[in-house]
């Protein structure tokens, strides 16, 4: 028989094992909005790695190629992606499941394992590159401000050694392998993120890069600017929440409790009442969540749209940092152009503190479903976390130091990472058909937008397929 609390008792994910659905943990979810509202917090963590290299560097870079005209773009390529990530949430809640362990079971399988556990194990790679590069471009931020050694900001030694302090603070502030932890530092990160892109924003407000609210009508037209096209679909494609970000949802609705809250499905009303009422909870998580992260790379979006645009200066990568700093020193002073630098690094570095943990969590899972370990044994994946979550910044900080243009690992990884959205998709709809109680899903206008979700999601990969090659 188990045990129903009456209400929600504790906010924060304290559970012995949140993986595991023990009778004692299960309690009644929050009745309020208010109430709904304490109990947000994994969708923070998901702002956390998104708003972070794609978002600073790629989505100012577009803005100052195409102007304000593709600023709707912003939110319909993220608004159109969460209703995948909300599904994924919606089952990992109703069956206790993670992301990768669910992928397992999605057919045909090679070999013992599912074509997608074997696609995880391949997004090694992906995860290799990209958080390198995010690394190494924190280091550039902090490198510009304050350099180490006699080369300069920009010499191997000063960068080295920013990564260097970079992956020992990711490494210390995770070694505990706490989702408290991890939710607290993303969600004030996320918020003092978001605050600073909109002081941005603002602060050019009185200069001559100074934007209008006709600039902001003429970006909500819904147009494509003849020739923008390959732009609006490199935004669409790399902002919002992508496979990575959608897969670790599971796990941070798991370890914040929803699952363990709403308890096993027995069958009973009690149960559907239950997991409804903390799906709710999550569903609100998912959208707040949104809101932020839109509002951050809306507002990076219009820095280059209006200070680079203009000038017709279309910087890459690492480069958008300075040309944009150098921009504020000399027009809203030397200030401007140190807040803007402290604000890149802790913006692009957030998404190393958020990738750590769930990078960590989806490679654990991945080896533990090809036999390194038992998953469901506590123990033993603590300690595994524990290590990879070493290992992981540590790779990736001598990566993004030593290996300046890994050209064959950096195509690998376009064509995974467009392979694995698509896999993302496909296997989000397979699982819900085939293991989410009907009694707990939403009604046919929540079904249409998530299939119109699903194929936006696969679009995407089409096109980061053609692009690759």
């Amino acid at each position: 028989m188990s045990i129903t609390k009456s209400g929600p008792t504790h906010v924060t994910s304290e559970l012995a094992d949140p993986y595991a659905l023990s009778p004692e943990d299960v309690q009644e979810p929050p009745k309020t909005i208010r109430g709904r509202f304490r109990f947000l917090g994994p969708g923070m963590i998901t702002s956390a790695a998104v708003v972070g290299s794609g978002e600073l560097l790629t989505a100012t870079t577009l803005g100052a190629e195409v102007g304000f005209v593709l600023l709707w773009l912003v939110l319909v390529s993220t608004f159109i992606k969460v209703w995948v990530q909300v599904e994924l949430g919606r089952w990992s809640i109703s069956t206790g499941k993670v992301a990768v362990t669910g992928y397992d079971e999605v057919p045909p399988r090679i070999g013992k394992r599912g074509w997608m556990a074997w696609l995880v194990l391949l997004m090694f790679v992906q995860f290799l590159t990209s958080q390198a590069g995010v690394i190494s471009a924190s280091a550039f931020a902090f490198s510009s401000l304050l350099p180490i050694g006699g080369g300069g900001p920009y010499s191997f030694v000063s960068i080295g050694s920013w990564v260097a302090i970079l992956v020992a603070i990711a490494i210390g502030i995770h070694l505990a392998n706490k989702y408290t932890v991890v939710e607290r530092l993303s969600t004030s990160l996320v918020l003092l993120v978001a605050v600073f892109a909109v002081v941005m924003v603002f602060a050019i407000q009185g200069t001559e890069f100074s934007w209008t609210p006709d600039q902001l009508g003429d970006g909500m037209r819904f147009q494509i600017a003849l020739g923008s096209m390959g732009v609006a679909l490199s935004m669409f494609g790399l902002t919002g929440v992508g496979a990575g970000e959608i897969s670790a949802y599971t796990y941070w609705c798991v370890e914040k409790g929803y699952a363990a809250w709403t308890g096993q499905n027995d069958g009973s009303e009690a149960w559907v009442k239950r997991a409804r009422g903390w799906i709710s909870v999550m569903k609100l998580d998912a959208w707040v969540s949104w809101f932020v992260y839109t509002i951050s790379t809306a507002a990076f979006y219009m820095l280059g749209a209006a200070v680079l645009h203009p000038q017709g200066i279309v910087p890459k990568g690492d480069q958008v940092m300075t040309t944009i700093s150098s921009i504020f020193s000399t027009q809203v002073g030397q200030w401007g152009a140190v807040v803007f630098l402290v604000g890149a690094g802790i913006a692009l570095f957030k998404t190393i503190i958020a990738n750590v943990p769930s990078l960590g969590r989806q490679v654990g899972n991945t080896l533990a479903v090809f036999g390194a370990f038992d998953w469901n044994n506590q123990k033993q994946r603590d300690r595994w976390m524990r290590v990879i979550m070493i290992v992981l910044p540590i790779v990736w900080g001598l990566f993004g130091t030593i290996v300046s243009s890994p050209l064959a690992l950096v195509v690998l990884a376009g064509i995974l990472n467009a392979v694995f959205l698509m896999g993302v998709a496909a296997a989000t709809i397979y699982l819900s058909h085939r293991q989410t109680d009907p009694r707990v899903k939403d009604g046919k206008a929540f079904t249409v937008m998530l299939v119109l979700s699903a194929a936006a999601i696969f679009f995407v990969g089409v096109m980061g397929l053609i692009n690759t090659f």
